[in-house]
């Protein structure tokens, strides 16, 4: 096998579309050169390149290629076409299986020939979220202008232009020059392979491979020998995205730490890490107790022979203009008390259909009412913490920085002299803010949660704006699987179906709108495939959860997963396998007999039983029933499966002694009467034929 290697050497590509670009450009190239067996794929990206390196044949072995034309006795323009299009003759033709058929010797093909056909037809057609044009008198687009292509194949180069169709393309060509650090290693140096360029790139003050310069970013900032030293007794605080942000940014990433101004540390800390991180991408620090540090860490794209003593002072130059903004917005946004800010939510629009944002709010106070007299919680304290909740979205602060909202409303109400846990609830509504989120704990800050959560769902449902295969604008998934873990983290026993019914009222009444009658039914489907989406997330039996939600969501989510577990451990054991086996053979035999003559309804007839299994059976499932139907009114879930489980050995000796289809028809039908009782009795815990053997 040969190597390949392909460098796209451009201006400054954006740190978000790396990664993704280099990846196509490999799938690409595999794509083109599939005949070629290519294997061993790796992308590489960074500030000013993308790149792909695969092990390919170094040539295509002649072959024979058939192609198969018009049957015989088509129409003589069929076979003509099928002549014209092949540049054939119709000597060159044999007749096989009633088909004219052409014979075609292909030659044997360089790889390096398919690769100067293959890679310039790529580029042309490459795409990038968005694309410019430099220079003049070309069409050829790339992410940035493009300044050099590099293509060898097991050291060789494979020339080729991007030129075509009277384009020049700019002049570009494929050559084996690369350069390194634009300023401390400027000059060319020859490629000849992917290791030699990794290498003589590192020398050259370059890291290609992303893994390694992301390596570099992360040691570096938890001090690694070699690099300048944190300050005595702090930390970096963690941000993993941020690194790869920088990693997409340097070529040679190399640290330094500034100094914040005194003034600005009463500032609130994630005021500070915020702007930090969104403006300047520097990387906040704090003291081993988790308080603030007067510093803050960024990354150079060189080392300085001054020590970095310009630039450190540059960037906190820099740093203490954005502070400066930010207690402005601090300062101002103080003077004017939240719950006064709500007003200016009647300007606000959160959706054509659904009204402004203080009408969201007046929902979503209601619905926090409602829970907390479900949680016999305090309801005052959870109204009032709804009324605040998006308040801060009129403040400036939230206005610059979008990511506080919620925290800037926390810290507000306090200030305004509200209870601290009102002001918690504000600041904690949002959560949880991802998958892996922490989720709310305290009752108001739960409260609220969920009744933004639910007024978001069932808005959005009335009005027929729910997601549609991967496409997802309002976050309803997310808002879904919020309430999923809020709940489950909380352990609350609340009924969402109670619960769905007022939200959906309350968007009637507010933004007038009629939804559609099956709405509920929709909302509580759509959390039910979120908690199955979750449950195999977690590895755990998503097919017992869809069993037992057969007969519709049960509004407890808690009871609902209680039943679920109590379940899955009952069919991990030997009686519970075994119980499901009996169960499907019994669904079988009833779905083929009922083809035949009906459903078998009503109850079994004791005077016909003829054996001493079927009175066998027929006890244990009287027993077994009242034993589950009372132990499942007490939430006894363990004992309602052990009850069921309990039915395994006379359900085994029934199928083993009893034949259902006897001769005589009526002790046939009584048998399927009896299948159909057992049938029954499983469904008051779950749909048995929806989990898997």
């Amino acid at each position: 096998m040969a190597e390949l290697l392909l460098i796209l050497n451009s201006e400054e590509i954006p740190a978000g579309m790396q990664e993704a670009a280099a990846r196509r450009l490999v799938d690409g190239l595999s794509e083109e050169l599939k005949g070629f067996s290519p294997t061993n794929g790796h992308a590489y990206w960074g500030a000013r390149h993308i790149a792909a390196s695969l092990e390919i044949a170094a040539t295509l072995p002649a072959a024979m290629r058939s192609e198969r034309g018009p049957r015989d006795g088509a129409p003589e323009q069929a076979l003509a076409g099928f002549l014209r299009k092949h540049g054939a003759k119709r000597e060159d033709l044999v007749l096989e299986n009633g088909f004219w058929v052409l014979n075609v010797a292909e030659p044997e093909l360089a790889a390096a020939a398919r690769i100067a056909e293959a890679v310039p037809a790529l580029l042309w057609k490459f795409s990038w979220p968005k694309s410019m044009r430099w220079g003049s008198g070309s069409g050829f687009t790339w992410v940035r202008p493009l300044r050099r292509i590099v293509c060898v194949l097991d050291g060789a180069p494979v020339p080729f232009s991007l030129a075509r169709d009277g384009d020049d393309a700019h002049g570009l060509v494929s050559g084996t020059a690369m350069e390194g650090h634009r300023f401390l290693a400027p000059e060319a140096f020859e490629v000849t392979g992917c290791a030699q360029w990794i290498a003589e790139s590192r020398a050259r003050f370059v890291l290609v491979d992303p893994e390694e310069r992301l390596a570099a970013i992360h040691g570096a900032l938890r001090g690694a020998p070699g690099v300048e030293p944190l300050p005595a007794g702090t930390q970096v605080a963690p941000d993993e995205g941020l690194e790869e942000e920088v990693s997409g940014l340097t070529q040679w990433p190399t640290l330094y730490f500034g100094r914040i101004d005194d003034a600005f540390m009463d500032l609130p800390p994630e005021v500070m890490k915020v702007s930090m991180r969104v403006n300047q991408r520097y990387f906040a620090l704090r003291h081993a107790d988790g308080k603030v540090a007067p510093w803050f860490a960024f990354f150079a794209n060189m080392a300085f022979s001054d020590g970095g003593a310009l630039t450190k002072a540059g960037n906190e130059r820099v740093l203490r203009a954005r502070f400066s903004d930010a207690r402005h917005f601090w300062d101002l946004d103080r003077k004017t008390k939240l719950i006064d800010r709500a007003a200016a939510l009647e300007t606000v629009t959160f959706h054509a259909r659904l009204g402004t944002q203080a009408a969201r709010v007046r929902r979503i106070e209601a619905l926090a009412g409602e829970i907390a007299d479900a949680l016999d919680a305090d309801r005052p304290g959870a109204m009032r913490a709804a009324r605040l909740a998006k308040a801060d979205l009129t403040s400036g602060m939230v206005g610059e920085f979008p990511e506080l909202q919620g925290v800037m409303g926390g810290y507000y109400a306090l200030h305004d002299g509200e209870t601290p846990e009102v002001a918690q609830a504000v600041r904690e509504h949002y959560m949880p803010l991802g998958q892996d989120g922490a989720t709310p704990r305290a009752t108001l800050s739960v409260i609220v949660a969920l009744a933004d959560r639910l007024d978001l769902l069932a808005g959005f449902f009335a009005i027929g704006e729910t997601p549609t295969g991967s496409g997802d604008p309002y976050g309803l998934r997310r808002a879904a699987l919020g309430v999923i873990r809020i709940i489950r983290d909380n352990g609350l026993r609340l009924d969402l179906n109670a619960l769905f019914d007022s939200a959906l009222r309350h968007v009637a009444a507010s933004a007038a709108v009629t939804p559609p009658d099956d709405t509920r039914a929709v909302l509580t489907g759509f959390v039910a495939e979120r908690l199955r989406v979750q449950l195999r997330g977690e590895g755990e039996r998503h097919d017992v959860l869809a069993a037992i939600l057969s007969g519709g969501l049960d509004g407890d989510l808690v009871r609902l997963l209680a039943r679920t577990q109590a379940l899955a451990e009952m069919l991990g054991t030997e009686d519970g396998v075994n119980l499901l086996a009996a169960s499907k053979r019994a669904a079988n035999i009833l779905r083929i007999e009922d083809r035949k003559d009906g459903p078998h309804e009503g109850a079994p007839d004791p005077a016909l039983y003829a054996q001493e299994e079927e009175h066998a059976l027929a006890s244990a499932l009287g027993d077994a029933r009242a034993v589950i139907r009372a132990a499942l009114a007490r939430e006894d879930f363990a004992a309602a499966m052990k009850a069921a489980a309990g039915m395994r050995p006379a359900l085994d000796r029934f199928f083993d002694a009893v034949t259902v289809n006897d001769s005589d028809p009526h002790r046939r039908a009584n048998r399927l009467r009896l299948l159909k009782r057992l049938g029954d009795t499983l469904a008051e815990i779950a749909e048995f034929s929806r989990i898997d053997g």
